[in-house]
């Protein structure tokens, strides 16, 4: 893996941290960007709404690569996309690596800073 892309995910999780506790992983991460997304806050979700979440988050974060395109969202606000083209075949490494970058993208356009965050 990238040392520069793991240095900065790894100073994005320290931002983390504070608000969300230690130890977050890549599950963890989706799913509170499919909340994020969703735009209701945190509440009580159902176990198919969790999973809804952290496709809407996959979703989200494929977007700016052209995997998925936003369609709108339904009455109940949930965000839709439509399929575009298949991810190219990646390794359970590459895939992970993938998505941390989608993942450091995501938080930066949202005004995180994955520079060096001080402990």
């Amino acid at each position: 893996m990238d040392y520069a892309l793991e240095l900065r995910y790894q100073n994005l999780m320290k931002q983390l941290e504070p608000t969300f506790g230690p130890g977050m992983d890549l599950q963890a991460v989706l799913f509170l960007i499919g909340v994020e997304e969703l735009g209701v806050g945190y509440k009580k979700f159902k176990k198919h709404e969790k999973t809804d979440l952290m496709h809407v988050a996959v979703c989200t974060l494929l977007e700016p690569y052209g995997y998925y395109a936003f369609k709108g969202r339904d009455p109940e606000n949930w965000p839709h996309f439509d399929f575009v083209k298949e991810l190219p075949p990646l390794n359970e490494t590459e895939q992970q690596a993938f998505m941390k970058e989608a993942i450091v993208e995501y938080f930066e356009h949202h005004g995180y800073s994955t520079k060096n965050v001080q402990p």
